[in-house]
C-alpha cells in the first residue's frame, strides 16, 4: 500500500524510537565494560550511538574489547585502573575524560565477589569488596556527577546484586558492599535528579559470567537458580542491553532513585 505524502512509512517510527533511545551525541563511562554484564552494557551504549570509554584492569582484555566495537563502527576508547586504589580511580577517571571529553553516562559494572563465610571473612577482603563495589562509585560518582548536574543532564547507572536484598550463598561482605550501593544509588539522586542527573540500580538474577564461574561449575546450583526465576532461565550478559540503552536515553527521564530488576522474576518469585 502506498504511504500518504510519498514518505517513507517506516520513517515516523524511526524518528520516535531515535528520539527515546538514541544516544548518538553522547558519551559514556563504563567500568568493568571489558567482560561479562558490563562488557554488553558498553556495546548496547556504543551501539545506540554513544561514544564509549571502558575503565577495567585487564588490558588485554580491555584492548580486546575496544577493538570489537571499533570494527562495528562505534567509537570507544579503554583507560586501565586497578579500581580498588583510590588514587588510580581518581587518576583513571581524569584520563576517561580524554579521549571524547566529560561523559554524559557513568556506568559503574566492576565487581569483585569473594563471598567466604562470614566467620571467614578477612578483614582485607573486606576491604576489598568495599573499595572496588562501593568506592569506586562513590569517586566516580563524585568526579562526574556535579559536572553533569551543571550542565544539566546525566545519567549514572549503577550494577547492584540480589545479595543487597536477601542473604544466601554467603552474602557477607559481597551483600553488604552491593546494599551499600543501592543506598548510594539513592542517594545519588537525591542529590542530582532535580538537575537531570538520573540515578538508578541494576539488580541481576544469577548470571552466567566469569565473576560467577565458581556457582557455575555446580549444575545442580545453576539448575536450581534457574528454578527460582518464572522464565525457568537463568541469565546471559546480552539480557542487560535493552535496560542499559532505557535507563541511558531520554526514555527515562522520569525514572530515578529506582533499581530495575533484570532477573527473570528470581527477586518476585
Amino acid at each position: 500500500m502506498e504511504s500518504s505524502g510519498g514518505q517513507d512509512a517506516g520513517e515516523p517510527v524511526r524518528d520516535y524510537l531515535a528520539g527515546l533511545f538514541s544516544l548518538t551525541g553522547r558519551t559514556a563511562l563504563v567500568t568493568g565494560g571489558s567482560s561479562g554484564i558490563g562488557k554488553v552494557m558498553a556495546g548496547s551504549l556504543a551501539r545506540a550511538g554513544a561514544r564509549v570509554v571502558i575503565l577495567a584492569r585487564r588490558q588485554e582484555a580491555l584492548a580486546a574489547t575496544v577493538s570489537e566495537l571499533r570494527r562495528a563502527g562505534c567509537e570507544a576508547a579503554w583507560v586501565s585502573a586497578d579500581l580498588a586504589d583510590r588514587t588510580a580511580v581518581q587518576r583513571a577517571a581524569d584520563a576517561a575524560a580524554g579521549p571524547f571529553g566529560e561523559p554524559d553516562i557513568l556506568v559503574s559494572a566492576a565487581g569483585v565477589n569473594d563471598r567466604p563465610p562470614l566467620p571467614e571473612l578477612a578483614p582485607d577482603t573486606w576491604d576489598r569488596l568495599l573499595e572496588v563495589n562501593l568506592t569506586a562509585p562513590f569517586l566516580l560518582g563524585q568526579r562526574f556527577g556535579p559536572p553533569m548536574a551543571e550542565r544539566g543532564w546525566g545519567r549514572i547507572i549503577n550494577v547492584i546484586s540480589q545479595q543487597a536484598f536477601r542473604a544466601f550463598g554467603n552474602s557477607g561482605g559481597y551483600g553488604a558492599s552491593k546494599a551499600g550501593l543501592v543506598a548510594l544509588t539513592r542517594s545519588q539522586s537525591e542529590a542530582w535528579a532535580r538537575h537531570g542527573v538520573c540515578c538508578n540500580a541494576v539488580a541481576p538474577g544469577f548470571v552466567l559470567t566469569p565473576l560467577t564461574a565458581e556457582v557455575a561449575a555446580d549444575p545442580a546450583r545453576v539448575s536450581a537458580l534457574a528454578g527460582r526465576t518464572m522464565i525457568g532461565r537463568n541469565g546471559l550478559p546480552e539480557d542487560f542491553a535493552g535496560a542499559t540503552v532505557f535507563l541511558a536515553g531520554r526514555a527515562s527521564d522520569y525514572v530515578t532513585g529506582q533499581t530495575l530488576f533484570v532477573d527473570g522474576g528470581f527477586a518476585a518469585s
